[in-house]
Parts: structure tokens; C-alpha cells; sequence
């Protein structure tokens, strides 16, 4: 469903900006802004999903030492 609201332009220092109403808010704290003729279009940037993240990580040369479990200690409940 396309939802529009008529908003006002305003100056922010040298910038034009406009405030966008509650219920059209994007998600996160970056956004793209592309022209289209005369249409400015403004979408979320995408966050990067877990497992690209993941694969942007480099492997351990080390190796993990090794953790003695002691037994666990009887309890009274």
C-alpha cells in the first residue's frame, strides 16, 4: 500500500531538508537518497544479514586451550 503525506521543505544550515512523519519512518539510522527524474527516492540501507558478517571474518591462527570441567558438587535443594 503507497502511503503519501503532503510535508514542508525547510533550510537546515546551507541544506534543504524535511522532516518525515511518524508513520512514514525508516528503519535504522542511514538511508539512501537516488534522484529519478524529478522524483527523490529514500530507502533504508540494509542491514547485513548474521552470515555475511560472518564470512567478512577472518579465521583464528591459534588454537583454543583447553578447559578442564571439574565434576559438579552435589547440592540439597
Amino acid at each position: 500500500m503507497d502511503t503519501q503525506r503532503l510535508v514542508r521543505l525547510f533550510k537546515n544550515g546551507r541544506n534543504q531538508a524535511l522532516r518525515i512523519p511518524r508513520d512514514l519512518e525508516l528503519p535504522g539510522r542511514e538511508a539512501l537518497l537516488r534522484k529519478e527524474g524529478r522524483r527523490l527516492v529514500v530507502e533504508p540501507v540494509a542491514r547485513p544479514s548474521l552470515l555475511a558478517v560472518l564470512a567478512r571474518l577472518r579465521p583464528l591462527d591459534e588454537d583454543f586451550p583447553t578447559i578442564e570441567r571439574p565434576v559438579a558438587e552435589p547440592v540439597d535443594i
